[in-house]
C-alpha cells in the first residue's frame, strides 16, 4: 500500500487552528491525521513539504521506518514541529492500515482493555473571573454528565501572583469546587506558570480538595522545580502536553516526580511512539491522561490509544464548550454520554470527513501565511474567553 500523495487543510478558530492531513495510496484508500500547533500551522505545513520526500513513495505499513525518515536521517534532533509533522503523516497511516484490514486500529496493536472512556471537560469556563460565575459554568458541565472538569483560574498569572490575584484564584476554585463536591473531579491547570514557592503554596492551600491532580505546575523545561513542587505536596502532578519526544519523557519517571502522563499523539510522533511513552510509564505506576485539544480525527484517535492502555486514566474534550461546530468537520463524532466515550467503531479511525464541510471552513491566509491566533494567557486577563474575548483582539 504505497504512498502516492498527500494534501493538508486547515479549520480556523478563534483560538486555534487544526491542521488536517489526507493521506492518498495506491490501493485508493485515505488516511486521516489532525494535529493542533500554536503558532506554527504554516511552519509544519511548510515542512511537510521539504519532507515530501520522506512520505510518497513508501509503503504506509512501515511506521518504524517512517519514523526514522524524519527523526534520525535528517539527522538534526527533532523538535515539536518535526514530531507533529511525523503525527500527521503517522496517524494517517495507522488510518490507512485500520481500512486495509477492515479493523479498528486499537486492535492491531493489542486490542481493548476497556468498553468506556472516561472523559473532562476543557473551555467550559468562558465566563467572567469570578466565584460567582465559575460556578454556573461548573454546574452546566455536570448537567451534560461530566463527572470530570478541568479550569485554569489564574488570570495571565507568571511566576508569582499578586496577594490580590492569589485570593482571587483560590476563591475561583473553592466555588468550583462546592459545586463538583463528590459528583466530580475537579484539575487545576497551571500552564508552567509558576515559580515552584508558588505552586507549592497554591497546592498546599487546595490539598483539602482533594483536586485529581494539578497540572504542569512549573515551566516544562525545568524538571528541578518540579522535583521542588513534588516534594511538598500531596497532589497528584500531572504533565507532558510540551514534551515532543520518548527521550524527554524518560528523565521524568525516575524521579518519581509525575503521577498522571500527559502526551498529545498529534506532537509527540504519532500513535506508536504515544503508545511506547505510555506503556513505559506503566512500568513507573504512572497512569495517563491524554492532552486532547483537537477535534474529530485527533479525539478518535486517542479513544483508540486510551482503549489499549492498561493505565489510561481519563481523556480531556473541549468540544462539547468551545467552537462545538468543529464536531461538523466529520462523521460520527465520538460523543460523550453520561460522563464516557464509547470505543470507537468501524476500520481505521472509524470516521470520515466532510471535505465540504472543511472547505467552507478553511482558514484564511494573508501572504500565504495562516495566522494562529493563540490565547496570550500570559498577557491576556481574559484569554480564558477563548471564542468570546480572542474574536476582537486576533491580528490577522
Amino acid at each position: 500500500m504505497k504512498i502516492t500523495d498527500y494534501i493538508t487543510f486547515v479549520i480556523h478558530t478563534p483560538w486555534r487552528n487544526l491542521t488536517y492531513l489526507v493521506l492518498e495510496t495506491d490501493e485508493g484508500i485515505r488516511g486521516y491525521g489532525e494535529a493542533r500547533v500554536v503558532s506554527k500551522t504554516h511552519t509544519v505545513r511548510e515542512f511537510l513539504k521539504d519532507v515530501r520526500r520522506h512520505i510518497v513513495g513508501f509503503d504506509a505499513s512501515d511506521i518504524e521506518e517512517l519514523y526514522r525518515r524524519f527523526t534520525l536521517f535528517d539527522f538534526g534532533l527533532p523538535g515539536e514541529v518535526v514530531m507533529t509533522g511525523l503525527a500527521l503523516v503517522e496517524m494517517a497511516c495507522w488510518d490507512c492500515i485500520g481500512k486495509k484490514a477492515k479493523l479498528p486500529v486499537y486492535q492491531l496493536l493489542g486490542g481493548k482493555v476497556r468498553d468506556k472512556i472516561p472523559a473532562y471537560a476543557n473551555g467550559w469556563y468562558t465566563v467572567d473571573r469570578t466565584p460567582e460565575a465559575f460556578a454556573g459554568a461548573a454546574k452546566k458541565v455536570l448537567a451534560r454528565g461530566y463527572r470530570g472538569m478541568k479550569l485554569d483560574p489564574f488570570g495571565n498569572g507568571n511566576l508569582e501572583l499578586t496577594r490580590e490575584e492569589y485570593h482571587r484564584s483560590l476563591e475561583i476554585l473553592e466555588a468550583v469546587f462546592s459545586v463538583a463536591g463528590r459528583d466530580a473531579q475537579v484539575f487545576v491547570e497551571m500552564h508552567g506558570r509558576f515559580a515552584p514557592h508558588q505552586a507549592v503554596e497554591i497546592a498546599r492551600a487546595i490539598e483539602k480538595y482533594q483536586p485529581g491532580w494539578i497540572e504542569e505546575p512549573c515551566r516544562p523545561d525545568d524538571p528541578g522545580a518540579l522535583e521542588m513542587v513534588a516534594r511538598h505536596t500531596s497532589v497528584p502532578i500531572a504533565t507532558g502536553e510540551r514534551y515532543y519526544t520518548a527521550a524527554q519523557f524518560r528523565d521524568l519517571f525516575p524521579k518519581r516526580v509525575i503521577h498522571i502522563l500527559q502526551p498529545d499523539m498529534t506532537q509527540c510522533g504519532g500513535f506508536l511512539e504515544t503508545k511506547k511513552i505510555c506503556s513505559t510509564a506503566e512500568t513507573y505506576s504512572v497512569m495517563v491522561a491524554p492532552h486532547n485539544v483537537g477535534g474529530i480525527i485527533s479525539t478518535a484517535a486517542a479513544l483508540h490509544l486510551m482503549a489499549g492502555l492498561r493505565n489510561g486514566k481519563i481523556l480531556e474534550h473541549f468540544n462539547d464548550f468551545s467552537d462545538a461546530e468543529i464536531k461538523q468537520a466529520g462523521r460520527p463524532y465520538p460523543e460523550v454520554k453520561d460522563g464516557q466515550f464509547d470505543l470507537p467503531q468501524g476500520p481505521g479511525w472509524g470516521v470520515e470527513l466532510d471535505f465540504d464541510y472543511i472547505r467552507e471552513k478553511s482558514a484564511k491566509s494573508g501572504d500565504g501565511v495562516i495566522a494562529d491566533p493563540g490565547l496570550d494567557m500570559f498577557r491576556k486577563p481574559d484569554w480564558f474567553k477563548r471564542s468570546e474575548a480572542t474574536k476582537s483582539g486576533m491580528k490577522q
